[in-house]
């Protein structure tokens, strides 16, 4: 059942991040604890490293010693900052070989150097698997830290650069952090605020600033590998410790230890999410279960002063669920400026929020993750809904309501039921019939077009089309080609299916990731083609969209990349042929979930 209230219940929150420490960590642990006690799985897992260098090149100088002293820094930082949040002595664990120095499998590549670059990720991992699997390792069961030996040190010009894989990703079972290696990567030399080198990526800075750029690198990767993604602190978290390590908390590592700023830290939905991975619970009971969280009679409301939402919830799961986090994610910022909320179930499941770290003047999407004492996490195709923020911070929750209405019925389109997508469609039908708000009339269309779009019939090509005015949705092409999946009409290839674009609603359009190219036959019969362009809610690419007619361009957005949407009005008389393109902004085509909206021909 989903509820929209309008007015705040009662309801006490903390005063500080730490009040939160203190209120929820001794309720989380006690639910990870309980469950790992009962028929205990114990684990000897470790964190696997390996040191890969091209063929060509020789690794770097002492590079045992110092990558002993990047991963022992690393791990007293997690471990330091988990007994911090108040989870002990959680931390990852590291295989050390007889001389005290970190255990480390060296991988010599396949080519030279120069064949390599930074997307040569996948590849490099390839060519160190058939090592880790002689030394007992299955790489797709175990986490990995995978040191390149791609960057270039000239110490007599002091110049350095990387041109080696800096990502990474993970979860429960397996993650790969990619790292980049050099002579000057230690952590000894944290506290130098000289010499000074010029980095190609960051100009003039310090060889402890050098450090803690990439140590913190270091961090923060296998934070990813680990399964955090990004996020930022909140102002008050700011204030009391510094910076997050998954939002900019690379920048600032160890930065304290040159007197030079607070450096990171861990956020409390960064340690509640560690606190049950089999690496820091050294347990691995539930590893291989899938998540399987569920939120029933969800809620949200605002504040009276309309400037937070309050999300409230229900949680089912099993194992059992320890923690829910909100992450308040505006628009764009590839998620790097998500602040966080998190609450703790109480013994019938139910949680409450307050969702106030907000960035004004942008919309955003609310995304909701529950975190399983397994290890497991259901992250935003449990909940993510838009809403927006306006200059003066007030919050508008419209297309969330919207997006919570539809849920049910997305959830049907999207198994394909459509019996089970007609009877939701009939009881949404009822309950705005039985409170009509003109407000609901665009709910309605948008969601009789996702029950048919499970047994979509396009009607005539625009050429053969009668009236004074053809939606393009409901016509027949003579092309259609999308660049991931494939081409769908009045829905999306996602969880919520329904057209949310640029924190709006819409009943009709295209689904068109980039590359995508929609060719109608028009036969020169109609005046004018209006619409508007944007990306889907929730997805972070760059799109431009392109309309031609008989080949000749007609009109151009600008590059898309946050929630923008273009109005167009283009004159197409006497053109034979429309093509509507959407091309990705220069950045390739990963999220570029580009949509056409309401488009329409006029005689």
């Amino acid at each position: 059942m989903l509820i929209v209230l309008a007015s705040r219940s009662q309801c006490c929150w903390a005063e500080s991040p730490q009040e939160d420490i203190a209120a929820q960590v001794p309720a989380a642990l006690k639910i990870i604890d309980v469950y790992h006690a009962s028929e205990s799985v114990p684990s000897e897992r470790t964190l696997h490293v390996v040191y890969w260098t091209p063929q060509d090149r020789e690794p770097a100088p002492q590079y045992r010693e110092r990558l002993t002293r990047v991963l022992f820094d690393i791990r007293d930082f997690y471990l330091k900052e988990m007994k911090r949040i108040g989870f002990g002595e959680r931390t990852i664990s590291l295989a050390t070989d007889a001389d005290g120095l970190l255990t480390i499998h060296l991988v010599r590549g396949t080519h030279p150097y120069a064949r390599y670059r930074v997307e040569s990720g996948s590849e490099i991992r390839q060519e160190c698997l058939p090592v880790l699997k002689t030394a007992g390792i299955e790489a797709s069961k175990e986490t990995i830290a995978l040191f390149c030996n791609m960057s270039n040190w000239d110490p007599q010009a002091a110049t350095m650069s990387q041109n080696g894989p800096y990502y990474a990703s993970g979860g429960l079972r397996n993650g790969t952090a990619w790292q980049v290696d050099s002579p000057l990567l230690d952590p000894a030399l944290m506290t130098k605020t000289e010499p000074l080198l010029r980095d190609g990526q960051y100009g003039k800075i310090s060889v402890g600033r050098y450090n803690t750029i990439f140590v913190g690198g270091v961090c923060h990767e296998l934070g990813h590998a680990l399964g955090l993604p990004h996020n930022r602190e909140r102002p008050d978290e700011r204030a009391a410790f510094g910076t997050a390590l998954m939002g900019s908390g690379n920048h600032t590592y160890g930065e304290e230890r040159r007197g030079e700023g607070r450096g990171s830290f861990l956020t409390l939905c960064e340690g509640l999410r560690l606190a049950s991975h089999p690496l820091f619970t050294r347990s691995e009971k539930g590893i291989d279960l899938a998540a399987n969280a569920k939120l029933s009679e969800i809620a949200v409301e605002l504040e009276p002063d309309s400037k937070a939402m309050l999300f409230s919830a229900k949680v089912t799961a099993a194992p059992p669920a320890y923690a829910v986090i909100a992450y308040m994610d505006p628009t764009g910022g590839s998620d790097y400026d998500a602040t966080t909320m998190t609450a703790i179930p109480d013994r019938d499941g139910r949680v409450r929020l307050r969702c106030a770290a907000l960035k004004t003047g942008k919309p955003g999407s609310l995304r909701i993750v529950v975190c399983q004492a397994n290890g497991g996490r259901i992250n935003d195709e449990v909940l993510s809904l838009p809403y927006s923020v306006s200059d003066d911070g007030t919050v508008d929750i419209g297309t969330f309501h919207a997006k919570l209405k539809l849920m049910p019925l997305a959830a049907a389109v999207k198994s394909g039921n459509a019996d089970v997508a007609a009877t939701e469609l009939q009881k949404l039908e009822a309950s705005v019939k039985a409170e009509p708000r003109a407000s609901e009339s665009l709910l309605i269309d948008a969601a009789r077009n996702l029950a048919k779009s499970l047994q979509f019939k396009p009607g005539p090509s625009p050429a053969k089309a009668d009236g004074a005015e053809c939606s393009l949705s409901e016509a027949t092409w003579k092309e259609a080609r999308v660049g991931w999946l494939r081409p769908m009409v009045n829905r999306l290839p996602n969880d919520s299916v329904a057209l949310f674009v640029g924190d709006r609603l819409f009943a009709s359009g295209l689904y068109a990731h980039a590359p995508s190219n929609h060719t109608y036959e028009l036969g020169g019969k109609w005046q004018t083609l209006t619409g508007l362009a944007g990306l889907a809610d929730g997805h972070g690419g760059s799109v431009v969209f392109v309309i031609s007619g008989d080949g000749k361009e007609l009109w151009r957005s600008k590059k898309i990349a946050d929630a923008s949407l273009p109005r167009f009005e283009i004159n197409v008389r006497e053109v034979q042929e429309l093509t509507l393109q959407v091309e990705d902004g220069g950045n390739g085509t990963n999220s570029d979930w580009g949509v056409w909206c309401d488009l329409s021909l006029r005689r």
